[in-house]
Protein backbone atom coordinates (compact mmCIF):
# COMPACT_ATOMS: atom_id res chain seq x y z
CA UNK A 1 0.00 0.00 0.00
CA UNK A 2 1.59 3.28 -1.09
CA UNK A 3 1.63 6.73 1.30
CA UNK A 4 -0.83 8.20 -0.66
CA UNK A 5 -3.29 5.50 -0.16
CA UNK A 6 -2.57 5.55 3.08
CA UNK A 7 -3.17 9.00 3.61
CA UNK A 8 -6.77 8.82 1.16
CA UNK A 9 -8.02 5.79 3.63
CA UNK A 10 -7.30 7.41 6.84
CA UNK A 11 -9.18 10.73 5.12
CA UNK A 12 -11.96 8.51 4.14
CA UNK A 13 -12.31 6.61 7.16
CA UNK A 14 -12.98 9.71 8.96
CA UNK A 15 -15.22 11.52 6.62
CA UNK A 16 -17.12 8.21 6.78
CA UNK A 17 -17.53 9.29 10.56
CA UNK A 18 -18.46 12.48 9.73
CA UNK A 19 -21.16 11.53 7.12
CA UNK A 20 -22.80 9.29 9.42
CA UNK A 21 -23.23 12.09 12.07
CA UNK A 22 -24.10 14.45 9.28
CA UNK A 23 -27.33 11.64 8.72
CA UNK A 24 -27.83 11.69 12.18
CA UNK A 25 -27.98 15.84 12.84
CA UNK A 26 -29.72 15.80 9.43
CA UNK A 27 -32.11 12.76 11.07
CA UNK A 28 -32.76 14.51 14.52
CA UNK A 29 -33.54 18.05 12.97
CA UNK A 30 -35.68 16.92 10.06
CA UNK A 31 -37.98 15.07 12.31
CA UNK A 32 -37.84 18.00 14.92
CA UNK A 33 -39.20 20.61 12.20
CA UNK A 34 -41.20 17.56 10.56
CA UNK A 35 -44.32 19.59 10.54
CA UNK A 36 -42.66 22.90 9.98
CA UNK A 37 -40.14 22.79 7.07
CA UNK A 38 -40.70 26.10 6.02
CA UNK A 39 -38.53 26.71 9.03
CA UNK A 40 -35.36 24.18 7.60
CA UNK A 41 -36.47 25.91 4.64
CA UNK A 42 -34.82 29.13 5.99
CA UNK A 43 -32.82 27.90 8.11
CA UNK A 44 -30.78 26.05 4.94
CA UNK A 45 -30.68 28.86 3.07
CA UNK A 46 -28.99 31.20 5.76
CA UNK A 47 -26.29 29.36 5.39
CA UNK A 48 -25.39 30.16 2.03
CA UNK A 49 -23.94 33.51 2.23
CA UNK A 50 -21.30 32.87 5.35
CA UNK A 51 -20.32 29.61 3.45
CA UNK A 52 -19.28 31.90 0.94
CA UNK A 53 -18.19 34.31 2.78
CA UNK A 54 -15.46 31.14 4.08
CA UNK A 55 -15.50 29.33 0.95
CA UNK A 56 -13.92 32.69 -0.65
CA UNK A 57 -11.49 34.03 1.88
CA UNK A 58 -10.35 30.66 4.10
CA UNK A 59 -11.83 27.79 3.34
CA UNK A 60 -11.66 27.50 -0.68
CA UNK A 61 -9.46 30.62 -2.12
CA UNK A 62 -6.55 31.02 0.34
CA UNK A 63 -6.36 26.99 1.19
CA UNK A 64 -6.55 25.83 -2.08
CA UNK A 65 -3.58 28.28 -3.14
CA UNK A 66 -1.76 28.31 0.23
CA UNK A 67 -0.74 24.22 -0.03
CA UNK A 68 0.68 23.83 -2.91
CA UNK A 69 3.32 26.88 -1.54
CA UNK A 70 3.51 25.92 1.92
CA UNK A 71 4.43 22.19 0.42
CA UNK A 72 6.85 23.86 -1.44
CA UNK A 73 8.23 26.03 1.74
CA UNK A 74 8.72 22.20 3.32
CA UNK A 75 10.36 21.02 0.78
CA UNK A 76 12.79 23.82 -0.71
CA UNK A 77 13.14 25.75 2.54
CA UNK A 78 12.61 25.20 6.41
CA UNK A 79 9.61 24.59 8.96
CA UNK A 80 10.28 27.86 10.30
CA UNK A 81 9.79 29.55 7.22
CA UNK A 82 6.64 27.88 5.96
CA UNK A 83 5.41 28.69 9.39
CA UNK A 84 6.53 32.44 8.84
CA UNK A 85 4.47 32.33 5.90
CA UNK A 86 1.33 30.29 7.86
CA UNK A 87 0.89 33.35 10.08
CA UNK A 88 1.43 36.07 7.48
CA UNK A 89 -1.74 34.77 5.43
CA UNK A 90 -3.72 33.81 8.40
CA UNK A 91 -3.44 37.26 9.88
CA UNK A 92 -5.20 38.48 6.67
CA UNK A 93 -7.49 35.82 6.11
CA UNK A 94 -8.72 36.88 9.64
CA UNK A 95 -9.16 40.55 9.00
CA UNK A 96 -10.77 40.34 5.80
CA UNK A 97 -13.34 37.78 6.76
CA UNK A 98 -14.27 39.62 10.24
CA UNK A 99 -14.56 43.02 8.08
CA UNK A 100 -16.89 41.53 5.46
CA UNK A 101 -18.76 39.64 8.06
CA UNK A 102 -19.28 42.90 9.94
CA UNK A 103 -20.65 44.23 6.37
CA UNK A 104 -22.59 41.41 5.98
CA UNK A 105 -24.44 41.88 9.02
CA UNK A 106 -25.23 45.20 8.37
CA UNK A 107 -27.10 45.40 5.39
CA UNK A 108 -28.34 41.37 5.96
CA UNK A 109 -32.06 42.29 5.28
CA UNK A 110 -31.27 44.35 2.46
CA UNK A 111 -29.56 41.41 1.10
CA UNK A 112 -32.02 39.03 1.82
CA UNK A 113 -34.90 41.57 0.48
CA UNK A 114 -33.08 41.84 -3.01
CA UNK A 115 -34.91 40.51 -6.15
CA UNK A 116 -31.69 38.66 -6.78
CA UNK A 117 -30.59 38.02 -3.07
CA UNK A 118 -31.40 34.82 -1.50
CA UNK A 119 -34.82 34.00 -1.33
CA UNK A 120 -36.70 36.48 -3.20
CA UNK A 121 -39.82 34.25 -3.35
CA UNK A 122 -39.94 33.67 0.70
CA UNK A 123 -42.76 35.84 2.56
CA UNK A 124 -41.58 39.12 4.42
CA UNK A 125 -41.90 37.28 7.96
CA UNK A 126 -39.64 34.13 6.43
CA UNK A 127 -37.13 36.55 5.12
CA UNK A 128 -36.43 39.07 8.65
CA UNK A 129 -35.79 35.34 10.16
CA UNK A 130 -33.57 34.54 7.39
CA UNK A 131 -31.55 37.49 7.66
CA UNK A 132 -31.13 37.33 11.66
CA UNK A 133 -30.15 33.86 11.40
CA UNK A 134 -27.58 34.30 8.72
CA UNK A 135 -26.12 37.07 11.10
CA UNK A 136 -25.60 34.44 14.08
CA UNK A 137 -24.10 32.12 11.14
CA UNK A 138 -21.51 34.99 10.86
CA UNK A 139 -20.02 34.16 13.95
CA UNK A 140 -19.06 30.27 12.72
CA UNK A 141 -17.44 32.00 9.77
CA UNK A 142 -15.49 34.12 11.71
CA UNK A 143 -13.96 31.03 13.39
CA UNK A 144 -13.71 28.73 10.22
CA UNK A 145 -11.36 31.93 8.77
CA UNK A 146 -8.58 30.30 10.95
CA UNK A 147 -9.24 26.79 11.05
CA UNK A 148 -9.82 26.08 7.57
CA UNK A 149 -6.04 27.67 6.88
CA UNK A 150 -4.98 25.15 10.30
CA UNK A 151 -6.25 22.23 8.01
CA UNK A 152 -4.68 23.56 5.10
CA UNK A 153 -1.06 23.51 6.84
CA UNK A 154 -1.43 20.44 8.68
CA UNK A 155 -2.25 18.24 5.13
CA UNK A 156 0.86 20.37 3.62
CA UNK A 157 2.77 18.68 6.82
CA UNK A 158 1.36 15.51 5.49
CA UNK A 159 -0.80 14.89 8.38
CA UNK A 160 -4.18 14.06 8.11
CA UNK A 161 -5.80 12.84 11.22
CA UNK A 162 -6.89 16.08 13.00
CA UNK A 163 -8.12 17.72 9.82
CA UNK A 164 -10.37 14.78 9.27
CA UNK A 165 -11.45 14.64 12.68
CA UNK A 166 -12.54 18.28 12.42
CA UNK A 167 -15.66 18.11 10.42
CA UNK A 168 -16.90 14.91 13.11
CA UNK A 169 -16.92 17.83 15.74
CA UNK A 170 -18.75 20.58 13.56
CA UNK A 171 -21.30 17.85 13.62
CA UNK A 172 -21.33 17.07 16.81
CA UNK A 173 -21.76 20.83 17.94
CA UNK A 174 -24.66 20.44 15.68
CA UNK A 175 -26.50 17.86 17.20
CA UNK A 176 -25.94 19.43 20.65
CA UNK A 177 -27.89 22.43 19.45
CA UNK A 178 -30.11 20.42 18.13
CA UNK A 179 -31.21 18.35 21.25
CA UNK A 180 -30.10 20.47 24.04
CA UNK A 181 -30.58 24.25 22.72
CA UNK A 182 -33.87 24.36 19.72
CA UNK A 183 -35.88 23.49 22.98
CA UNK A 184 -35.35 26.46 24.92
CA UNK A 185 -33.93 29.15 21.25
CA UNK A 186 -36.44 27.54 18.99
CA UNK A 187 -34.44 27.56 14.98
CA UNK A 188 -31.86 29.78 16.65
CA UNK A 189 -30.60 26.83 18.76
CA UNK A 190 -29.57 25.38 15.40
CA UNK A 191 -26.99 28.13 14.73
CA UNK A 192 -25.71 28.41 18.23
CA UNK A 193 -25.12 24.66 17.31
CA UNK A 194 -23.35 25.92 14.20
CA UNK A 195 -21.12 28.07 15.89
CA UNK A 196 -20.18 25.36 18.87
CA UNK A 197 -19.28 23.04 16.17
CA UNK A 198 -17.41 25.74 14.62
CA UNK A 199 -14.88 26.32 17.67
CA UNK A 200 -14.89 22.20 17.75
CA UNK A 201 -13.50 22.46 14.06
CA UNK A 202 -10.71 24.83 15.31
CA UNK A 203 -9.47 23.33 18.97
CA UNK A 204 -9.59 19.37 17.84
CA UNK A 205 -6.82 20.28 15.27
CA UNK A 206 -4.84 23.10 17.70
CA UNK A 207 -2.23 20.37 19.15
CA UNK A 208 -1.57 19.58 15.67
CA UNK A 209 0.05 23.31 15.59
CA UNK A 210 2.19 22.40 17.98
CA UNK A 211 3.21 19.04 17.20
CA UNK A 212 5.13 20.80 13.88
CA UNK A 213 6.68 23.44 15.93
CA UNK A 214 4.14 26.20 15.27
CA UNK A 215 5.35 29.81 15.99
CA UNK A 216 2.93 32.99 15.08
CA UNK A 217 3.90 35.79 13.65
CA UNK A 218 2.08 38.84 14.43
CA UNK A 219 3.01 40.61 10.94
CA UNK A 220 0.87 42.06 8.55
CA UNK A 221 3.91 42.76 5.94
CA UNK A 222 1.91 42.73 2.43
CA UNK A 223 5.15 43.34 0.74
CA UNK A 224 6.44 39.83 1.89
CA UNK A 225 7.32 37.88 -1.15
CA UNK A 226 5.62 34.39 -0.02
CA UNK A 227 2.40 36.60 0.80
CA UNK A 228 2.35 38.18 -2.40
CA UNK A 229 2.79 34.97 -3.82
CA UNK A 230 -0.36 33.36 -2.06
CA UNK A 231 -2.42 36.41 -2.88
CA UNK A 232 -1.49 36.04 -6.73
CA UNK A 233 -2.77 32.63 -6.95
CA UNK A 234 -5.39 33.13 -4.92
CA UNK A 235 -6.94 35.76 -7.23
CA UNK A 236 -8.24 32.94 -9.54
CA UNK A 237 -9.11 30.77 -6.79
CA UNK A 238 -11.05 33.66 -5.51
CA UNK A 239 -12.57 34.51 -8.65
CA UNK A 240 -13.44 30.38 -9.02
CA UNK A 241 -14.62 29.86 -5.82
CA UNK A 242 -17.16 33.04 -6.20
CA UNK A 243 -18.72 31.40 -9.22
CA UNK A 244 -19.24 27.80 -7.11
CA UNK A 245 -21.01 29.84 -4.54
CA UNK A 246 -23.03 31.75 -6.60
CA UNK A 247 -24.62 28.39 -7.77
CA UNK A 248 -25.42 27.21 -4.63
CA UNK A 249 -26.69 30.66 -4.09
CA UNK A 250 -28.70 30.69 -6.97
CA UNK A 251 -30.08 27.50 -6.65
CA UNK A 252 -31.80 28.53 -3.50
CA UNK A 253 -32.78 31.36 -5.15
CA UNK A 254 -34.92 29.04 -8.04
CA UNK A 255 -35.92 27.02 -5.44
CA UNK A 256 -37.68 30.11 -3.43
CA UNK A 257 -39.87 30.35 -6.88
CA UNK A 258 -41.12 27.23 -6.91
CA UNK A 259 -44.08 27.81 -4.18
CA UNK A 260 -43.32 24.37 -3.43
CA UNK A 261 -42.57 23.97 0.35
CA UNK A 262 -39.60 21.80 0.81
CA UNK A 263 -37.78 22.65 -2.21
CA UNK A 264 -34.60 24.12 -0.45
CA UNK A 265 -34.44 21.87 1.99
CA UNK A 266 -34.17 18.37 -0.84
CA UNK A 267 -31.78 20.18 -2.60
CA UNK A 268 -29.89 20.87 0.84
CA UNK A 269 -30.88 17.16 1.71
CA UNK A 270 -30.38 15.62 -2.01
CA UNK A 271 -27.21 17.35 -2.18
CA UNK A 272 -26.04 15.37 1.37
CA UNK A 273 -27.02 12.44 0.10
CA UNK A 274 -24.57 12.26 -3.18
CA UNK A 275 -22.23 14.06 -0.96
CA UNK A 276 -21.57 10.55 1.24
CA UNK A 277 -19.60 8.19 -1.79
CA UNK A 278 -18.47 11.90 -3.35
CA UNK A 279 -16.27 12.74 -0.25
CA UNK A 280 -15.62 9.68 1.18
CA UNK A 281 -13.97 8.31 -2.33
CA UNK A 282 -13.03 12.06 -4.42
CA UNK A 283 -12.65 14.60 -1.66
CA UNK A 284 -10.70 11.57 0.88
CA UNK A 285 -8.36 10.93 -2.42
CA UNK A 286 -8.21 14.57 -3.78
CA UNK A 287 -7.18 16.03 -0.18
CA UNK A 288 -4.32 12.94 0.40
CA UNK A 289 -3.36 14.44 -3.40
CA UNK A 290 -2.87 17.61 -3.10
CA UNK A 291 0.30 17.89 -1.02
CA UNK A 292 1.55 14.96 -2.48
CA UNK A 293 0.88 16.29 -6.24
CA UNK A 294 2.35 19.92 -4.83
CA UNK A 295 5.58 17.98 -3.97
CA UNK A 296 5.87 16.10 -7.35
CA UNK A 297 5.66 19.27 -9.06
CA UNK A 298 8.18 21.10 -7.05
CA UNK A 299 10.36 18.27 -8.11
CA UNK A 300 9.05 18.61 -11.37
CA UNK A 301 8.74 14.80 -11.86
CA UNK A 302 6.46 14.98 -14.14
CA UNK A 303 6.07 11.18 -15.81
CA UNK A 304 4.78 10.29 -11.99
CA UNK A 305 2.40 13.59 -11.45
CA UNK A 306 1.00 12.21 -14.52
CA UNK A 307 0.66 8.59 -13.38
CA UNK A 308 -0.34 9.80 -9.70
CA UNK A 309 -3.11 11.38 -11.43
CA UNK A 310 -4.07 8.81 -14.20
CA UNK A 311 -4.56 6.40 -11.49
CA UNK A 312 -7.02 7.96 -9.08
CA UNK A 313 -9.17 8.99 -11.76
CA UNK A 314 -9.31 5.58 -13.61
CA UNK A 315 -10.40 4.21 -9.54
CA UNK A 316 -13.10 7.39 -9.15
CA UNK A 317 -14.71 6.60 -12.50
CA UNK A 318 -14.84 2.88 -12.13
CA UNK A 319 -16.53 2.93 -8.63
CA UNK A 320 -19.01 5.89 -9.01
CA UNK A 321 -20.36 5.18 -11.99
CA UNK A 322 -21.96 2.06 -10.46
CA UNK A 323 -22.24 4.01 -7.19
CA UNK A 324 -24.78 6.05 -8.38
CA UNK A 325 -27.04 3.84 -10.09
CA UNK A 326 -26.85 1.48 -6.76
CA UNK A 327 -27.85 4.45 -4.86
CA UNK A 328 -30.74 5.70 -6.90
CA UNK A 329 -31.98 2.41 -7.90
CA UNK A 330 -32.42 1.83 -3.98
CA UNK A 331 -32.04 5.04 -2.34
CA UNK A 332 -36.44 5.98 -1.38
CA UNK A 333 -36.85 3.87 1.41
CA UNK A 334 -33.67 4.91 3.14
CA UNK A 335 -34.59 8.73 2.46
CA UNK A 336 -38.25 8.09 4.14
CA UNK A 337 -36.20 5.87 7.19
CA UNK A 338 -33.82 8.69 7.89
CA UNK A 339 -35.70 11.61 7.79
CA UNK A 340 -38.84 10.76 8.63
CA UNK A 341 -40.45 13.09 6.40
CA UNK A 342 -44.04 12.84 4.61
CA UNK A 343 -44.82 11.00 1.84
CA UNK A 344 -44.84 13.80 -0.69
CA UNK A 345 -41.38 15.50 0.53
CA UNK A 346 -39.90 11.83 0.86
CA UNK A 347 -40.59 11.21 -3.14
CA UNK A 348 -39.89 15.16 -3.57
CA UNK A 349 -36.56 14.24 -1.90
CA UNK A 350 -35.83 10.86 -3.40
CA UNK A 351 -35.61 12.01 -6.87
CA UNK A 352 -33.89 15.13 -6.65
CA UNK A 353 -31.39 13.20 -5.04
CA UNK A 354 -31.32 10.76 -7.58
CA UNK A 355 -30.89 13.77 -9.94
CA UNK A 356 -27.52 14.83 -7.95
CA UNK A 357 -26.33 11.37 -8.27
CA UNK A 358 -26.61 11.47 -12.14
CA UNK A 359 -23.14 14.23 -11.55
CA UNK A 360 -21.29 12.07 -9.21
CA UNK A 361 -18.25 10.71 -11.28
CA UNK A 362 -18.26 14.44 -12.49
CA UNK A 363 -17.88 15.79 -8.94
CA UNK A 364 -14.96 13.42 -8.10
CA UNK A 365 -13.12 13.70 -11.23
CA UNK A 366 -13.50 17.22 -10.45
CA UNK A 367 -11.91 17.38 -7.31
CA UNK A 368 -8.45 15.95 -8.53
CA UNK A 369 -8.10 17.47 -11.97
CA UNK A 370 -8.82 20.95 -10.12
CA UNK A 371 -6.12 19.98 -7.74
CA UNK A 372 -3.76 19.07 -10.47
CA UNK A 373 -4.03 22.06 -12.00
CA UNK A 374 -3.30 24.06 -8.15
CA UNK A 375 -0.23 21.67 -7.47
CA UNK A 376 1.06 22.61 -10.83
CA UNK A 377 0.27 26.54 -9.78
CA UNK A 378 -2.21 27.31 -12.52
CA UNK A 379 -5.03 28.92 -11.45
CA UNK A 380 -6.33 30.54 -14.57
CA UNK A 381 -7.84 26.91 -15.56
CA UNK A 382 -10.39 26.53 -12.97
CA UNK A 383 -11.39 29.65 -12.98
CA UNK A 384 -12.31 29.42 -16.79
CA UNK A 385 -14.23 25.93 -16.73
CA UNK A 386 -16.24 27.06 -13.47
CA UNK A 387 -17.44 30.23 -15.97
CA UNK A 388 -18.85 26.93 -18.10
CA UNK A 389 -20.22 25.64 -15.64
CA UNK A 390 -22.22 28.79 -14.19
CA UNK A 391 -23.65 29.70 -17.73
CA UNK A 392 -25.06 25.80 -18.40
CA UNK A 393 -26.20 25.48 -14.60
CA UNK A 394 -28.80 29.40 -14.69
CA UNK A 395 -29.54 28.25 -18.41
CA UNK A 396 -30.79 24.72 -17.31
CA UNK A 397 -32.46 25.83 -14.10
CA UNK A 398 -34.45 29.43 -15.17
CA UNK A 399 -34.95 27.49 -18.59
CA UNK A 400 -36.05 24.32 -16.01
CA UNK A 401 -38.39 26.64 -13.24
CA UNK A 402 -39.20 28.78 -15.98
CA UNK A 403 -40.76 26.01 -18.56
CA UNK A 404 -41.01 22.82 -16.15
CA UNK A 405 -42.17 24.23 -12.92
CA UNK A 406 -44.48 21.27 -12.06
CA UNK A 407 -41.15 18.94 -11.58
CA UNK A 408 -39.89 21.08 -8.82
CA UNK A 409 -36.55 21.07 -7.17
CA UNK A 410 -34.96 17.98 -9.26
CA UNK A 411 -35.08 19.82 -12.15
CA UNK A 412 -32.62 22.52 -10.61
CA UNK A 413 -30.59 19.64 -8.89
CA UNK A 414 -31.09 18.26 -12.89
CA UNK A 415 -28.80 21.55 -13.75
CA UNK A 416 -25.70 20.43 -12.11
CA UNK A 417 -25.49 18.72 -14.94
CA UNK A 418 -23.11 21.73 -16.10
CA UNK A 419 -20.45 20.29 -13.19
CA UNK A 420 -20.08 16.92 -15.26
CA UNK A 421 -19.64 19.26 -18.54
CA UNK A 422 -16.94 21.19 -16.63
CA UNK A 423 -15.24 18.39 -15.24
CA UNK A 424 -15.17 16.65 -19.08
CA UNK A 425 -13.26 20.09 -20.45
CA UNK A 426 -10.96 20.27 -16.93
CA UNK A 427 -10.13 16.81 -17.56
CA UNK A 428 -9.57 17.18 -21.23
CA UNK A 429 -7.36 20.39 -20.66
CA UNK A 430 -5.39 18.52 -18.35
CA UNK A 431 -4.98 15.55 -20.18
CA UNK A 432 -3.25 17.97 -22.66
CA UNK A 433 -1.02 19.41 -20.11
CA UNK A 434 0.65 16.15 -19.00
CA UNK A 435 3.68 14.41 -21.16
CA UNK A 436 1.00 11.66 -22.12
CA UNK A 437 -2.49 11.77 -22.25
CA UNK A 438 -4.75 10.46 -19.08
CA UNK A 439 -6.39 7.10 -20.67
CA UNK A 440 -9.50 6.97 -19.36
CA UNK A 441 -11.72 4.96 -21.50
CA UNK A 442 -11.19 1.60 -20.19
CA UNK A 443 -12.71 2.62 -17.05
CA UNK A 444 -15.04 4.48 -18.31
CA UNK A 445 -16.78 1.04 -20.66
CA UNK A 446 -16.25 -0.72 -17.50
CA UNK A 447 -18.05 1.48 -15.05
CA UNK A 448 -21.05 2.44 -17.39
CA UNK A 449 -21.65 -1.96 -17.55
CA UNK A 450 -20.88 -2.16 -13.87
CA UNK A 451 -23.77 0.65 -12.80
CA UNK A 452 -26.59 -1.39 -15.53
CA UNK A 453 -25.81 -4.36 -14.19
CA UNK A 454 -25.85 -3.23 -10.54
CA UNK A 455 -28.70 -0.71 -10.92
CA UNK A 456 -31.25 -3.28 -11.90
CA UNK A 457 -30.13 -6.02 -9.38
CA UNK A 458 -30.38 -3.63 -6.78
CA UNK A 459 -33.95 -2.37 -8.04
CA UNK A 460 -35.69 -5.96 -8.84
CA UNK A 461 -34.06 -6.98 -5.25
CA UNK A 462 -35.62 -4.34 -3.70
CA UNK A 463 -39.11 -4.54 -5.17
CA UNK A 464 -39.71 -8.41 -5.22
CA UNK A 465 -37.51 -9.95 -2.51
CA UNK A 466 -40.25 -10.22 0.35
CA UNK A 467 -39.59 -8.07 3.61
CA UNK A 468 -39.29 -4.98 4.72
CA UNK A 469 -38.49 -1.57 2.43
CA UNK A 470 -35.73 -0.66 4.22
CA UNK A 471 -34.24 -3.96 4.43
CA UNK A 472 -34.61 -5.35 1.15
CA UNK A 473 -33.08 -2.07 -0.42
CA UNK A 474 -30.01 -2.88 1.71
CA UNK A 475 -29.99 -6.12 0.71
CA UNK A 476 -30.34 -4.91 -3.09
CA UNK A 477 -27.84 -2.26 -2.67
CA UNK A 478 -25.14 -4.71 -1.01
CA UNK A 479 -25.66 -7.52 -3.39
CA UNK A 480 -25.85 -4.66 -6.21
CA UNK A 481 -22.95 -3.25 -5.38
CA UNK A 482 -20.74 -6.55 -5.03
CA UNK A 483 -22.18 -7.39 -8.55
CA UNK A 484 -20.26 -4.55 -9.86
CA UNK A 485 -17.13 -4.28 -8.02
CA UNK A 486 -16.52 -7.69 -10.16
CA UNK A 487 -16.79 -5.92 -12.71
CA UNK A 488 -14.59 -3.09 -12.70
CA UNK A 489 -12.05 -4.66 -9.86
CA UNK A 490 -9.69 -4.58 -12.11
CA UNK A 491 -9.64 -0.69 -12.16
CA UNK A 492 -10.78 -0.63 -8.58
CA UNK A 493 -7.79 -3.05 -7.32
CA UNK A 494 -5.67 0.38 -8.18
CA UNK A 495 -7.02 1.93 -5.04
CA UNK A 496 -4.61 0.19 -3.25
CA UNK A 497 -1.45 1.76 -5.45
CA UNK A 498 -2.28 5.55 -5.43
Amino acid sequence: MSKLTRNSLIVAFFFLIDKVLAFVRAGIISRIYADDVHLLDTFNAANNLPDLLFALISGGALAMAFIPLLTEYLTTKDRAAAWDLFSRVANVGFLVTGSLAILIAIFAQQIVDANLGIAPGFGAEQRQLLAELMRLNLIGTIIFSISGLVMASLQANQHFVLPAIAPSLYNVGQILGAIFLVPRFGIYGLVYGVIIGAAFHLLIQVPGLFMYGFRWTPALDLRHTGLIEALKLMAPRLATMAGIQVIFIARDNLASRLDQVGAVTSLTYGWMVMQVPETILGTAIATAMLPALSELASRRDWAGFSATVERAIRVLIALTLPIAAVMAAGIHPLVRGVFGFSEDITQLLTWTTRAYLATLTGYTVHEIAIRAFYARKEPMIPLYTIGIRLVIFLGVGILGVTFFKQIGAPVIAFAEIALLVEAIVTLTLLSRRTHEPLKTSGAIIKGLIAAVVGGVVTYLIALYLPGGAIVTALIGMVIGGLISLAIVWSEAKHLMKL
